[in-house]
């Protein structure tokens, strides 16, 4: 079970491989960086690129590309902790996990996602781009009720490019309730021990709940957009709240663990 399985490649990804190979360059100061360490955000890598300097700070990630990514990898690259002891949450971390994937798979990661998440799930409104969906995307404010521009993402997409519906990411969320479904209960195994009341998966955020049950959670922040999601596999129970408010997390966290909360029996 040591397999990358959502995204697994021909010749399968081990959760300890090096993302390098993927590169015909060599990161600075020959740094190695695996797939797990990504995945649970112990890489040690900072939060942001120190590279990211957006042409419009109100769509920061659009212009990061492939040209800005190898920089950052062979002139940039800053591990601020030893991997595999510290967790830090990494928008970069995650986005060059998604890039990596895609190089792996000789594809984008937003195709990489279409054909082995949404189209999988059969999750038909959940979408890698806000072009051309017009009214069926929801305008994102901020906290004054103002409208902001979506986000657009290139190579860093995996930080936070999805954009879908409470009915998709349910489907996606029973699908965790599914016993054989190897794939997905490979993300929910634990990878990393934060401290006594977290440990990390792969992506996902495992908590207690207050009668000792296990809860996987993630939550979200883009321009105009507050999400958060939580899941009990024992009880098959989960919550979704999507917001088109920006700036709002700790308020949509608070509501989230709540509900869940209520639903999960004592």
């Amino acid at each position: 079970m040591n397999n990358f399985g959502v995204f697994g490649r021909r010749e399968k990804i081990k959760l300890t491989d090096y993302i390098n190979s993927y590169y015909p360059f060599t990161f600075k100061n020959n740094v190695q960086i695996s797939f797990e360490s990504l995945a649970n955000h112990s890489s040690g890598l900072p939060r942001l690129p120190d590279n990211l300097k957006p042409k419009n700070p109100m769509n920061p990630y659009k212009d990061y590309g492939k040209k800005e990514i190898k920089l950052y990898l062979t002139n940039s690259l800053k591990i601020e902790s030893k991997p595999q002891t510290t967790y830090a949450y990494s928008n970069l971390g995650a986005g060059l996990l998604g890039y990596t994937l895609g190089l792996s798979q000789e594809m984008n990661f937003q195709d990489l996602l279409q054909k082995k998440v949404f189209d999988k799930y059969k999750m038909k409104n959940s979408f890698t781009s806000s072009q051309n969906l017009k009214d069926n995307l929801i305008k994102g404010l901020n906290k004054n009720g103002e409208v902001v521009s979506n986000w657009d993402f290139d190579v860093l997409f995996g930080a936070g490019g999805v954009l879908s519906t409470t009915e998709d990411l349910a489907t996606f969320a029973k699908a965790q309730f599914n016993a054989k479904n190897s794939a997905l209960a490979l993300t929910r195994k634990p990878t990393f021990t934060v401290n006594d009341k977290m440990k990390m998966g792969l992506g996902w955020h495992i908590l207690k709940s207050d009668n000792d049950k296990e809860i996987f959670r993630h939550n979200g922040g883009t321009g105009g957009y507050s999400s958060s999601m939580a899941i009990s596999v024992d009880e098959k129970t989960a919550v979704i709240i999507l917001s088109n408010v920006s700036g709002i997390n700790d308020k949509v966290d608070a509501l989230c663990f709540e509900l869940l909360k209520q639903t999960i029996k004592e």
